[in-house]
This record gives C-alpha cells, structure tokens and sequence, in this order.
C-alpha cells in the first residue's frame, strides 16, 4: 500500500516538473517571438554591426542618388570658396536584412550611431567637416540603407580675379570616400541641383559633376561676380575723378585754385587704393588688372599735377623750375638803357638849363623810368602767360587723347582678355 502510494506521488510530481517546465519554456519562446517594428530594430542594433560591409570584394560601392550644392560665401582676399553639401547616401548591407515573414516589415528606423555609415570629403579642402542631418536613418529588409549627410567645406580655389570686377571662373569641389590600395568605398554619383545660387557679391551660374578620372569626382562650380557694386565703388570713382582732373584744366594757372584742386584729388584717389587693398588679394597667378589700372591712374593724376605747378611757375616768371633760370628783364640790355638815361639826362639837363629846376627834371626822369620798367613787366608778364596758356593747351589735348585711349583699352582688356588657372594642382 506504502509503495503504491510512493509511485503515485512521483508520478504526479514529474507531471507537475514536466508541465511547469513546458509553461516556462512557452512563455520564454513568446517573449522572443516580438515581431513589431521596435523589436526588430532592437533585434538589428544587437548585431553591433560597426564596420563596412566586406564581401569578396573589398570595394563597396555608395549610391549618391542626389546631392544638393549651396555657395555660402567666396574669399575674394584670401581666394576661399566656402559651400554646404547636402548627399543622400544608399548603401546595402546584407547582415541589416531580415526575413519578413517574421518581421512582416518592408523598412525600420534605427539610430546613426549603431551601425556603420560612410564617411565623404572634400579633397581639396582646408577644413571639411560632415555631420549627420538626423539621429536616425532608414533600413530596408534587403539590407539596403538611406541616409542623409551634411557637408561643409571650405575649398582652396585660386580664383580667376584677372578681369575684375568682370571676373567669371571655375572652381572644382573634389568628393571622395574613403580608399586605401583598392580597398574601402567608391561612390556611385546621381543627380546634382544647386540651391541659393546667389550669396554676396558672387553668384553660382551652374554645378555639374565631371572626373579626372574614375576614381576623382568632383563637383565643377562655375561662378561670376555681380560687377555692379564693385564697379560702384572702385572703377567708378576713378573714371569720375580722372574727368575731374581733365575739367580742371579749365581752372585759371594763376591763383593756385587748380593746384589745390589737383592735390585734393591725388588725395581722394589714395583712400580708394586702400579699399581696393583691402578686397583683392596680395598676389596670385592671375593678378587682378584692376591694380595695374589705379596704378596707372595715379601716375596720371601725379603727372597733371606737376604739370600744372611748372606751368604756374612758368606763367609767374617764365621759367621751369630746377630746368633753367627764370627770365629777368632787368639785368639785360643794361649797357643799351645807361646809354638811353645818359641821353635822358642830356636832354633834361638842356631842359633843366632852360628851364631852370634841376630837382624837378630828377623827379620826372624816375617817373618816366618806373612807368616804363612797370609797361615792361607787365608785357613780359602777358608774354609768360601766353607760353603757359600755350604749353598749357597742348598738354591738354596731349592728356585728354592719352587718357581716352588708356581707358578704352583698358576696358578690352578687362572684358576680354581671359588668363588661365590650373586648378588641379591638389592632385598629383
């Protein structure tokens, strides 16, 4: 009876073992089987996937389908080209697939920093920096992987600046993946767009992608520069103030109104060789021609107004200064008028004797003398002013053509003459 018992109790304690054990281990496989969208992306971050996909070849590709070009800003003085870049990136990884018959899910957010992501950059770039657009990113059950990059580059691009302020030129922004020796990434590049194409003083005209070769893609930026504001404020001014100058000559050479005139404006011209110094840079490949210009303008401006004192001088006493001595009429002749007052002198003295009053003929001689010595200066002073007024006209004409041809030259040169600028030099 004992024994009976005995075997009873064991049997219902191993069932009771055996259905507690089939309870516990139907709970466990019910938590395990979670299939909603959370679970599975928890499911993938688990993976600790944190390296690029390596197949049997050790190149893998990156899709760019569109990447979105911005011009922040050009650095006119130290030949910077500032730009934000904006990329979708499509990668595929096999280890981020699923089965969705389990997961019955076509895509599934997971945060950026879990898995591995591409890294671009700007080959010619002096500072570089990419950042995520967001947190996340998107993952499709056949491995496939969207992203979304910033990046913004600050590029050394020696700037065509010869014709400015008509300068146009090209720029290439370099976009690479990371490569060593064959192995690493290749980027697959799609649609390109620009946005905000005008910033400044510089305007983006077009952005198309083009290669080197297979392996260097980059972006080709043609830019122009909108003339009008630095045409206002520097070419401008010195088209206006070298009329000025030319108007000047209609001013008096007696006075000293021109010379101060020419000087005040040799002085304006100087403030603006100052802002031209601070826009353009020191020197490049192709200086800008606009420095060669104010250079020029100076000269002109300097050289009409030492014309214009020489001649105030020669129309004072008929000489140049530091070339040859003044004309004086005073010294010369002089034997010719001891001989003409000698005679004076005789006559008065007939006259004193008839009349009787020496002290009155003296008198009257040095009148005569002082009337006529004065009606002699002043015709040598006529005679002075005309050879100013004369040298004075020709050098007129001499600037106004010189002037006309210098500017209408100029001009071609700076709307047509184009210089050449390797901008490729960053690969060797």
């Amino acid at each position: 009876m004992f024994l009976e018992t005995l075997t009873f109790l064991t049997q219902t304690l191993t069932r009771a073992t055996f259905l507690l054990v089939l309870l516990t281990a139907g709970s466990g496989d019910a938590q395990s089987r979670c299939t909603s969208r959370r679970c599975l992306a928890e499911m993938l971050i688990n993976k600790n996937i944190s390296s690029q996909p390596q197949y049997e070849n050790c190149t893998h590709v990156i899709r760019v389908p569109l990447m979105e070009y911005q011009t922040l800003s050009v650095d006119t003085k130290n030949l910077r080209l500032i730009s934000r870049l904006q990329a979708t990136v499509v990668w595929r990884d096999r280890e981020l697939a699923w089965d969705t018959s389990i997961y019955n899910y076509e895509e599934v957010i997971l945060p950026v920093d879990t898995i591995w992501t591409p890294e671009l950059h700007v080959t010619n770039g002096i500072l570089t920096t990419m950042e995520h657009s967001s947190r996340d990113l998107l993952a499709y059950s056949n491995g496939t992987v969207k992203h979304t990059v910033i990046i913004n580059a600050e590029v050394n691009c020696e700037v065509n600046l010869f014709n400015y302020p008509f300068a146009a030129d090209e720029c290439p922004v370099a976009i690479q993946a990371w490569s060593v020796d064959g192995c690493g990434t290749e980027l697959e590049l799609g649609h390109l767009r620009s946005v905000d194409s005008t910033h400044g003083d510089w305007k983006t005209d077009s952005v198309d992608y083009q290669k080197k070769r297979d392996d260097r893609n980059y972006i080709m930026v043609s830019l122009s520069i909108k003339y009008t504001n630095p045409f206002i404020t520097l070419l401008l001014p010195t088209i206006l103030i070298l009329l000025a100058d030319v108007v000047s000559f209609a001013l008096p050479l007696g006075g000293g109104e021109r010379n101060s005139f020419k000087v005040t404006l040799v002085l304006s011209f100087t403030m603006f060789l100052g802002i031209l110094n601070d826009k353009l840079p020191g020197d490049s490949e192709c200086s800008p021609i606009i420095r060669t210009h104010f250079c020029v303008c100076l000269v002109l401006l300097v050289l009409s107004m030492l014309v214009s004192l020489v001649l105030t001088r020669v129309a004072k006493d008929g000489g140049f200064i530091f070339c040859c001595c003044p004309k004086r009429s005073g010294p010369k002749n002089t034997g010719n008028k001891d001989d003409e007052e000698d005679d004076e002198a005789k006559a008065d003295i007939s006259v004193v004797q008839l009349s009787g009053s020496e002290e009155s003929n003296k008198m009257l001689r040095m009148v005569v003398n002082f009337l006529q010595a004065w009606e002699a200066k002043g015709e040598e002073s006529e005679r002075n002013m005309e050879l100013a007024n004369m040298l004075d006209q020709t050098f007129f004409w001499f600037y106004l053509v010189l002037g006309s041809v210098y500017f209408i030259s100029m001009t071609c040169v700076m709307v047509k003459f184009t210089c050449t600028v390797n901008h490729f030099d960053f690969w060797y």
